[in-house]
């Protein structure tokens, strides 16, 4: 798993910016989802949800600045452990650093605390801080290939291996080898670079999570003088396109070094691969960068699997796949019941395109932080097949301690077969009034379902 690899950064998925080989290897090889969603488009508490099976209000990491509490016992790594599987976690955790938060149900760990750094990073091995030479996804690669090694692959001992990247989260700080990799001012600009919002929620509007606005440590650079806000916004996007990319190569590396190691010690037939990142991004669509909303480009997450003689090669499902069925999906792969505290379904059918007629076809997203940082108005919302609902709450000077902000709560809708772009919200439209009646009701009962409380 990497973190902030948007689906349109990989090239079996289309993108314009970048080649990714080794990752396209799984969708030759097995199988890609064009429907596979995060229930929160944050970092840490997708990281969670991917855990336990749990939306971010029952396993209570909602926020960045929220723990996971490792004692609970609902989480897939132990209940693979107890199963008999050798586990291990490597790379970056992001769910806390302290003895209450620390991985649990892992043979092995070897982590980045917080975010963790690109060059020389401190890591912490089965809780002991070791300062590491080298490049991080370099190191995660080696660190996961020896123990590989460590295992006797000659016995029928199973394992549950998590590689988890830094990258391509900001700094965006590539490798030595890739930093000549592409030619900035060369990259294609996404349809909606220049976004002006016209249609959209004051919530969308007030967003400082424009690209012409990110900090100058993770572009390098200050803008040349004298250059236009439009001007503005279009370097700033070939700065940050130029290095995001850039580290993606390194991942791209290390999804070929790990499926080289599984073909070449007979690994590769009876090993289930998994290749996605926490949440999406947004690559100057609507003129940003980060995630956190429900619009498509940072919703989605890649997904590419494998698993010869169960997945067919070159396959494609647009079935729906959500974080919290990744829980009980690699149980079931395990041969292990999920317990019913889990909220998710196991996605095994989805991955061989058999899923039975009562499978999902609309999901349930609620983004909980309220930051003056990145001023993205917390929101829920419902999408299915065809339609999108998104409701912000509104917030007022007593919510965010700026007594400049207040904005009212407010709706948006749209019609993803007409707009894919999500460019014109169609809520209160008389077009749109049974679909909106009707999503607002499959809102409320997915709500229900997930026993989150209404707020509209």
């Amino acid at each position: 798993m990497s973190d902030d690899h948007a689906a349109h950064a990989i090239s079996a998925y289309g993108s314009k910016i970048n080649k990714t080989p080794n990752i396209d290897r799984l969708a030759e090889e097995g199988v890609r989802l064009d429907n596979a969603f995060c229930t929160n488009a944050l970092c840490t508490p997708s990281r969670a949800s991917i855990l336990t099976g749990q939306y971010s209000h029952v396993n209570e990491v909602k926020t960045l600045d929220d723990e996971i509490d490792s004692s609970r016992p609902i989480q897939s790594q132990k209940l693979m452990k107890e199963a008999g599987y050798e586990t291990a976690i490597i790379g970056k955790w992001h769910l806390g650093n302290n003895e209450a938060s620390n991985p649990q149900g892992f043979d092995y760990w070897n982590i980045l605390p917080g975010q963790g750094d690109y060059y020389d990073p401190l890591m912490i091995e089965n809780g002991v801080e070791k300062q590491l030479e080298g490049y991080v996804t370099d190191l995660i690669t080696d660190i996961a290939v020896d123990w590989l090694d460590s295992r006797d692959n000659d016995t029928e001992d199973p394992f549950f291996l998590m590689v988890h990247h830094k990258a391509p989260h900001s700094s965006w700080i590539p490798a030595k080898r890739h930093e000549n990799l592409g030619v900035e001012g060369e990259f294609p600009e996404p349809e909606t670079l220049m976004d002006d919002y016209e249609t959209r929620s004051e919530a969308v509007k007030m967003t400082s999570i424009r690209i012409e606005d990110t900090r100058k440590p993770n572009l390098k650079f200050d803008p040349p003088e004298g250059i236009t806000k439009d001007e503005k916004r279009k370097w700033a996007y070939q700065r940050y396109i130029t290095d995001y990319t850039r580290t993606i190569a390194a991942v791209d590396d290390s999804v070929g070094t790990l499926l080289d190691y599984l073909d070449a010690n007979g690994l590769a037939e009876n090993t289930l691969v998994v290749y996605t990142s926490d949440q999406g991004m947004f690559l100057g669509d609507h003129g940003w960068h980060d995630k956190r909303y429900m619009y498509e480009e940072s919703l989605q997450m890649p997904f590419l699997a494998r698993l010869p003689g169960e997945i067919e090669a070159g396959s494609v499902s647009t079935d729906m796949l959500l974080n919290v069925d990744f829980a009980p999906m690699f149980l079931d792969f395990g041969g292990v019941e999920a317990p019913e505290e889990m909220q998710g379904t196991s996605g095994r059918k989805v991955l061989s395109n058999n899923v039975p007629d009562d499978w999902q076809t609309s999901m349930y997203y609620r983004y909980w932080m309220n930051t003056l940082g990145h001023k993205v108005i917390p929101n829920y919302g419902v999408r299915n097949e065809r339609y999108k609902l998104i409701y912000y709450y509104g917030v007022t000077p007593e919510d965010t301690g700026d007594p400049s902000i207040t904005i009212e709560a407010e709706w948006e809708l749209y019609d993803l077969e007409q707009d894919p772009r999500e460019m014109n919200n169609v809520y209160g439209s008389p077009d749109y009034v049974k679909v909106q009646a009707t999503m607002l009701a499959e809102l409320d009962r997915l709500q229900a379902k997930a026993e989150d409380g209404a707020r509209h």
